[in-house]
């Protein structure tokens, strides 16, 4: 698909009111609306918390802010035969912790050319379950697995309710962790994550995207069945461009980027201007042309996004953001001569 440096949103937003939520995203989003997470309304609306209510066992405690389980006191049957019964609707999800969403399929425009939605990944939300012990889930293998199956099939839920609303829908995987792959914090090979990335997006006919606000290795993250690469191009643009080969593979094979060139931090925000933003945008874009990647193959294939979810801004920084990010959208596509 060709974006056209369309822009969207990471997950959250740091609204308690949906409605005031979904307001901002209608009047700066409507090309491509996304549902957002609403974590200042309580750890519900947390984003491993809100993947986390239909794994068995589960312990969400919202007052210390951590997901459990004691893997020696669990039962996974009655998961397990949602799962071989492909019944979608035990993976439903509950507008208790899903606000935005609800509030977005209540609202969802007529006009939009895609929906965005989002799930936590399973290398992320495995390391943010612990057990009785106080270790990563993700490193036992039985509820490791567990956890996989939860998140596609949550991601598969979502995918059926939101093309509903819209036939092209995008869903990502958000893996902020995926920066700790290969240090002592998360030794796990590099096939294991592809293997488990991939997992999760079976069987889903939707746009698939990851989102991975740190540095990481990229040719990995390539290599998986995502359609959209989703990073921090306000940092780490320059870490991209030492794979052009990759990259010109990745677009070539139908994939799109999608750069997070706004930042969503206080101390940036009041500092950067569209222009200042299209420059800096302009210079990650020639930083892969001139290793060879075709520019309006890139062009086409380009979502613009702020850095990472906006969650922790207050909600005039946040309304800052978004029109930072309308403008330097308008202003690529101007220059570049870009349609819709």
């Amino acid at each position: 698909m060709d974006w056209n440096c369309a822009s969207t949103c990471i997950g959250s937003l740091p609204h308690t009111d949906p409605k005031k939520a979904l307001d901002l995203i209608m009047s700066h989003l409507k090309e491509v609306p996304f549902w957002p997470q609403l974590p200042n309304l309580g750890f519900g609306e947390n984003m491993y918390a809100q993947f986390s209510t239909k794994l068995p066992g589960i312990r969400i405690d919202a007052e210390a802010k951590k997901v459990t389980v004691d893997l020696n006191d669990y039962d996974p049957e009655a998961f397990y035969i949602a799962v071989v019964e492909e019944d979608l609707d035990h993976f439903a999800y509950e507008e208790e912790n899903f606000h935005g969403l609800f509030e977005l399929l209540r609202r969802m425009p007529s006009g939009a050319r895609a929906v965005k939605g989002q799930v936590t990944g399973p290398i992320s939300t495995g390391l943010q379950i612990f057990d009785q012990n106080g270790k990563s889930a993700l490193y036992d293998d039985f509820y490791g697995e567990i956890i996989r199956r939860d998140l596609n099939f949550c991601a598969r839920w979502q995918e059926k309710k939101l093309k509903e609303m819209n036939d092209n829908v995008v869903i990502f995987l958000d893996e902020p962790s995926l920066s700790l792959v290969g240090t002592p914090f998360a030794p796990i090979p590099h096939e294991k994550v592809v293997l488990w990335i991939n997992e999760v997006l079976d069987g889903l006919s939707c746009i698939k995207g990851l989102h991975c606000c740190g540095n990481t290795d990229w040719p990995m993250v390539l290599s998986t069945n995502i359609d959209l690469l989703s990073f921090d191009a306000y940092s780490y643009a320059f870490s991209i461009a030492l794979y052009p080969k990759e990259v010109s593979s990745f677009l070539e094979r139908g994939g799109a980027l999608s750069w997070g060139i706004v930042p969503n931090m206080d101390s940036r925000i009041d500092k950067e201007t569209v222009h200042s933003l299209v420059a800096r945008l302009e210079d990650g874009i020639g930083s892969l042309v001139s290793k060879g990647v075709d520019r309006d193959l890139l062009l086409e294939r380009s979502v613009l996004t702020p850095q990472c979810g906006l969650g922790g801004l207050d909600e005039e920084r946040c309304g800052r953001v978004l029109e930072l990010l309308t403008g330097v959208s308008e202003e690529m596509r101007r220059r570049h001569g870009l349609g819709e």
